[in-house]
């Protein structure tokens, strides 16, 4: 169980290149890297990286959000949750807990939370022995 994927939205880009290459480097596999694309100009490029995004969270054996996280990560969250994926939530502050702003999905026990930096959620994925 090693393939992952990294749902954020296009403002954490550099937030999400830094876990996929982190994880990398400790040999786990990513999905697909949406970070490469140009942000979508037609419905054909929509359907196109939906159809990537996807597959991706599919084959992924869990998922990583970011947040802020945008609207199509949170549907990549719903996929991952449908289809009993692991899922690691990672907030760099304790906006996740915040019960005005917070989504009732973050709170399910399928959903591990990590608050703190990116070297915390570095920490907190590789440790958990259902990766193993």
């Amino acid at each position: 169980m090693n393939k992952f994927y990294v749902a954020s939205s296009f403002k954490n880009i550099n937030e999400v290149r830094l876990v996929s290459n982190l994880l990398k480097e400790k040999g786990f596999i990513q999905t697909y890297d949406w970070t490469r694309n140009e942000r979508a100009s037609t419905i054909e490029d929509l359907r196109d990286i939906g159809i990537q995004e996807l597959n991706a969270v599919k084959e992924a054996d869990f998922i990583i959000v970011l947040l802020p996280a945008g609207k199509g990560s949170h549907i990549e969250l719903g996929i991952a949750l449908g289809q009993g994926k692991r899922i690691y939530l990672h907030s760099p502050n304790n906006e996740v807990n915040n019960v005005d702003t917070t989504s009732t999905f973050y709170h399910v026990p399928e959903v591990q939370r990590c608050i703190g930096t990116i070297d915390e959620l570095i920490e907190f994925v590789t440790s958990h022995k259902t990766l193993m």
